[in-house]
């Protein structure tokens, strides 16, 4: 609770709605004070209207008795109300916060990260925070001011039967706790092997034709089957505690009340009690189960919140940019359009402790230059792309655009220099023109339409039932090769000085493959073109080829010189000749 994140998300929530704050207070009181009220009006009801048979004042109070019991429900339904949509603003506002260090992040937190992990710290995370204060914290305040009370009016009875209920105290809580903790595990275990089997389905009918080609039916039916059976033993763990535990807490509860009637009767009167008093002290007993059961699955609730809040506390303290990225524009960086130089400095990149992924990269671009990297997989390629655009940081030495490092161009400033092309499309909700835009206003609809023409899409475009204005609503509207050219429009739809296409054709056809090659000949005529091939013979017109190994730059010149000097080189050449021949 410490960490500035969720204690400023908790008092701006308190300080914007002071009002439900206020009434959640009152709520909270009102629960804890009127649920004491009604034992007392029934101790008065036998002691001085049932006992003595003065049936005058007796349906007054049992009306009162029934609108004491009103407001205590209305009281809980209040406070459970204002608990959920205080939870809620709470959440909200950790949210909105996590949102905002997201955009601050280092990027290289991604490569570490999955999506599905940064998901779960927003989603699952914060729930488990929000449970703290819904169920967690405030519900605990609140059983225990009940147990504090009822313990109270008992002792004010007796002090004999005062003794008697905190002796109880601990030997419930304790049972509660036992049968709790072995359900949460039996409830932890079949969700697993509800995942197992679920993933199971998934994955039987995601390969249905291969087992049905390699006739794996009875094998994967045979699995399906241990799974369900393991998934069947713990639902029944779970529903035997569930069974048991009721009567057990029933079963102790009648034995203290007929302990109690034991103690409290005329032979014995070891109490010295009233019948009233009898009656009252059965139903706060009876009150007394409640809470303490509360409390256990309240404890649970803290502690998953806690498991939450350090979660959330990690991710709110990873690193950030350094610096400010709020100053340089595109027109500071480059002045004329005709003087582009990308220089890599000394640079050298690793994602974690450990073997650098680049060793000491030197290399200088002079505007409109045509650079290809080639190499095997994992010597680089595609992470030397990210440092060239500034989305991670080099461990050591630096990349420059005319002398300004690119790390420090804001992101608002990145699109108008760089233009990136992977290896796959991804779709937004949004028209076609929206894919092309990514939704930034200052991109008029006139330039779109050039990029599209460019790659020549349009004709194809203007087929759909709204043409640019079609909604994507899936992957089918265009096939693999269409998707690419999207990409590429994508891309160079702000005319940005440079362009970096990462193996962009390695999955086409090769017909489709000559077609993206030929409009990215197109594109190179006016860019300094950075591109990772995986086949030589099909990369575009380059003017220097830069052989990475091991993290570090090989060898480097102009494809004819490559031929000449570079062994792996021309026998890669060669071997994809005769592959495609």
């Amino acid at each position: 609770m410490e960490n500035s994140l969720i204690k400023g998300s908790i008092v701006k929530a308190i300080k914007n709605n002071i009002g439900i704050s206020i009434l959640l207070v009152f709520s909270v009181c009102g629960v804890v004070f009127t649920s004491l009220i009604p034992p007392q009006i029934l101790k008065h009801i036998i002691d001085y209207n049932l006992v003595p048979k003065k049936p005058d004042k007796l349906l007054f109070l049992a009306i009162i008795y029934i609108g004491v019991l009103i407001f205590v429900a209305v009281f809980d339904f209040v406070k459970e109300v204002l608990l959920t949509v205080l939870g809620q603003k709470i959440t909200k506002e950790i949210r909105i916060k996590m949102m905002e260090k997201l955009e601050k992040i280092n990027a290289g937190f991604f490569s570490s990260n999955s999506s599905g992990a940064v998901v779960s710290r927003f989603t699952n995370d914060v729930d488990a925070i929000n449970s703290l204060f819904t169920s967690g914290i405030i519900g605990m305040m609140i059983d225990c001011f009940k147990i504090i009370g009822i313990v109270i009016s008992i002792w004010i009875f007796s002090g004999k039967l005062g003794i008697i209920t905190l002796i109880l105290l601990p030997i419930i809580y304790g049972i509660t706790r036992i049968f709790q903790r072995r359900m949460l595990k039996a409830q932890i275990e079949n969700r697993i092997l509800v995942g197992r089997v679920n993933n199971h389905i998934s994955e039987s009918l995601k390969n249905v034709q291969m087992i049905k080609s390699y006739s794996k039916e009875n094998y994967m039916e045979k699995i399906y089957t241990k799974h369900l059976l393991d998934n069947y033993k713990t639902i029944e763990k779970v529903n035997f505690y569930d069974s048991i535990f009721s009567p057990i807490i029933q079963l102790i509860r009648a034995t203290v009340i007929g302990f109690i009637v034991v103690l409290s009767s005329k032979q014995l009167n070891y109490l010295g009690i009233s019948l009233g008093m009898v009656a009252a002290s059965i139903e706060l007993i009876s009150n007394l189960f409640a809470p303490i059961e509360n409390l256990g699955m309240e404890l649970q609730n803290i502690q998953k919140a806690l498991s939450g809040i350090r979660r959330v506390d990690d991710f709110y303290n990873e690193s950030e940019d350094d610096f400010k990225k709020n100053e340089l524009k595109i027109e500071h960086i480059i002045p004329l359009r005709e003087d582009v130089r990308l220089a890599f400095n000394e640079v050298s990149f690793k994602y974690e402790d450990g073997n650098d992924v680049l060793q000491g990269i030197n290399l200088n671009l002079k505007s409109n230059e045509k650079v290809t990297f080639v190499g095997r997989t994992g010597v680089g390629k595609s992470t030397l792309f990210k440092l060239a655009m500034g989305l991670l940081k080099p461990s050591k030495g630096s990349i420059t655009i005319n002398g300004i490092d690119v790390y420090q161009i804001p992101n608002s400033e990145k699109r108008k220099i760089f233009g990136y092309v992977g290896q796959s499309f991804h779709i937004i909700n949004g028209t076609v023109a929206e894919q092309i835009s990514l939704q930034d206003h200052n991109i008029t609809r006139k330039q779109i339409e050039d990029a599209l023409e460019f790659v020549g899409l349009m004709d194809y475009i203007a087929t759909l039932e709204n043409g640019m204005d079609t909604k994507v609503t899936s992957d089918t509207l265009f096939s693999q090769g269409q998707k690419q050219l999207l990409a590429i429009a994508r891309a160079i739809v702000t005319d940005p000085p440079i362009l970096l296409f990462d193996e962009i054709t390695a999955n086409l056809d090769s017909i489709t493959e000559e077609k993206i090659v030929s409009v990215l000949q197109k594109a190179s005529q006016a860019h300094t073109i950075l591109s990772i091939s995986h086949r030589l013979s099909s990369m575009i017109t380059s003017d220097t080829v830069v052989i990475l190994e091991k993290g570090r730059v090989k060898s480097a010149g102009s494809p004819e010189e490559l031929l000449q000097k570079d062994e792996w080189y021309r026998s890669h050449i060669e071997l994809e000749k005769l592959t495609w021949s």
